[in-house]
């Protein structure tokens, strides 16, 4: 099935339900189908056809999610891109997938006009409201009129195994690269996921994570997919302010990542139950350490918590059922329904379990490979023992228990090696958290001449009078000698990515840097 049927399904079955909550409109389902359909209108009428790339350059709003489904009625593939993306990063995105249009807002006309400027093509763009006058030349239209005007039928013969979207990597180690799923990988992705959730009509989901995130994004395909009721905001900056808005809507799910987890720990005023309506959590991007599991299991009892794994090139590959949170709360768990995760040597041979190899994902939710980037591709879609088949090589390293739980131990990029021994920077940072006086912390390796990499530790204090010694003392208690930091480096906040990721790459940079 196309991913615009989820809509149009849902607009037909249960057209009068609200859809989707924004700060500044409700859309029911009717709401969205209808304006979707009429902005896909006067997209194929400027000419986006079947298979062309349009950008989605906005912030979580409700046009974003009409812009969306739109682009998809129209036949084209959509491509979220986050709202605090810069030019050049913009105009590198708009050159490589060649962009048909760029559906945005009109705050941000100066970002897409400067990542224009450079272009010889010039895709027609729509922005949200009215452009300034100085603006509105070189084919610009304002989103509105695009939503008043007739809808025209658009047909455009488009199947499942079609491109739906183009999703680019964060690209921390160069340029991004464009994920390429079809509309069967996301609807086997979004099956899947609903089925562990345990997903209805009824729930009401809460998405603070940006649209341009694929963690985020799943959150209105799934919801739509379902006809549950999506609330759409912008950011966790003002929590007491998103517990208000849950207690309103009586939200049944909240994803979140494990800086919003951090945050929320750092609160001393709440009260276990305060959340009633909460049904499930999830947490993804990273594991979360087994302390915060913990601490938030006693905020939210009886909630539902969902600790997941998962890599923007298959959406998600495991998660651990909540009740398996006490015998094994350092677990990500198992492979999600439909798929198969095991863990393989450099041979790509299966190791047995307590063995640390890469994880290796099948599953029809596995993306189609990296848009025109082959050399990518064979890095990570490889061969496997079935003739008909390509694996997806995730990168990063895991072990399983002996009844075949997963357990992330790091990228293999990020293993530090140092006095000979490999150390994965996740161990260290679980010690880091267990501590009650360190909210959040990173770890990674500094180039030594004599250990050949030093471990060196940024952290964020929940207790200001902790101190250096104090947390070596507490790290030498409970790892080997060669795992405890010599470098600590205090921080009143760690940097993060625009997913809300702690970012290891960017913690390299700022060391030894004054704060």
């Amino acid at each position: 099935m196309r991913i615009e049927q989820f809509l149009i399904g849902n607009a037909a079955l249960r057209g009068d339900k609200t859809a989707l909550v924004t700060e500044r409109r409700r859309l029911r389902y009717d709401e969205l189908d209808d304006l979707s359909s009429r902005l896909a209108s006067r997209l194929a009428a400027a000419g986006v056809a079947r298979g062309d790339r349009v950008l989605v350059f906005m912030d979580n709003c409700w046009e974003a999610a009409v812009a969306i489904f739109a682009v998809l009625k129209a036949g084209a593939v959509f491509s979220p891109v986050n709202a605090s993306t810069k030019a050049d990063k913009l105009g590198y995105m708009i050159a490589d997938c060649e962009a048909a249009a760029i559906l945005t807002q009109a705050r941000l006309l100066p970002i897409v006009t400067q990542a224009r400027a450079t272009m010889a093509a010039r895709p027609l763009f729509v922005a949200s409201t009215q452009p300034p006058k100085t603006a509105a030349s070189d084919g610009v239209v304002a989103f509105e009129a695009c939503l008043q005007a007739e809808p025209e039928p658009v047909r455009h013969g488009g199947i499942d195994v079609d491109l739906a979207m183009l999703i680019y990597t964060s690209g921390s180690t160069g340029r991004p690269k464009g994920v390429m799923m079809t509309h069967r990988n996301i609807e086997a992705a979004a099956s899947s996921i609903t089925t562990y959730l345990r997903n209805t009509p009824d729930d009401i989901i809460l998405n603070v994570l940006p649209l341009a995130f694929d963690y985020g994004l799943y959150q209105l395909l799934m919801a739509i997919k379902l006809g549950a009721t999506l609330v759409l905001e912008k950011s966790f900056a003002f929590p007491q302010a998103i517990f208000e808005k849950i207690r309103a809507e009586r939200v049944t799910g909240f994803p979140l990542v494990p800086t919003m987890a951090a945050l929320i720990l750092q609160m001393r005023d709440l009260q276990p139950g305060f959340l009633p309506s909460l049904r499930y959590i999830t947490n993804t991007a990273a594991a979360l350490p087994p302390v915060h599991i913990a601490r938030l299991r006693e905020i939210f009892p009886g909630v539902e918590l969902y600790s997941m794994y998962g890599l923007t090139e298959c959406k998600r590959c495991t998660y651990l059922p909540p009740d398996e949170l006490d015998r094994r709360p350092g677990s990500v768990g198992i492979a999600i329904p439909n798929t198969e995760a095991f863990v393989v040597d450099d041979d790509g041979n299966t190791v047995p379990p307590g063995v640390v190899g890469e994880l290796v994902i099948r599953g029809p939710h596995v993306m189609q490979g990296y848009w025109r980037n082959d050399a990518a591709t064979a890095q990570m879609l490889r061969p496997g023992p079935l003739p008909w088949e390509k694996r997806l090589h995730t990168g990063d390293l895991f072990r399983t228990d002996d009844e075949g739980f997963l357990y992330f131990v790091g990228r293999k990029d990020d293993i530090i090696k140092t006095r000979g021994e490999k150390v994965a920077p996740k161990e260290i940072e679980t010690v880091l958290h267990a501590h009650p006086g360190i909210a959040e912390a990173v770890v990674t390796g500094v180039p030594d001449p004599v250990l050949g990499h030093a471990i060196a530790a940024l952290i964020v204090l929940a207790d200001e009078s902790l101190t250096e010694r104090e947390i070596i003392r507490h790290c030498a208690l409970h790892l080997e000698d060669f795992m405890v930091p010599k470098i600590i480096e205090f921080r009143r906040a760690l940097p993060k990515t625009d997913t809300g990721k702690v970012s290891r790459r960017l913690a390299v940079e700022t060391l030894g840097s004054a704060e």
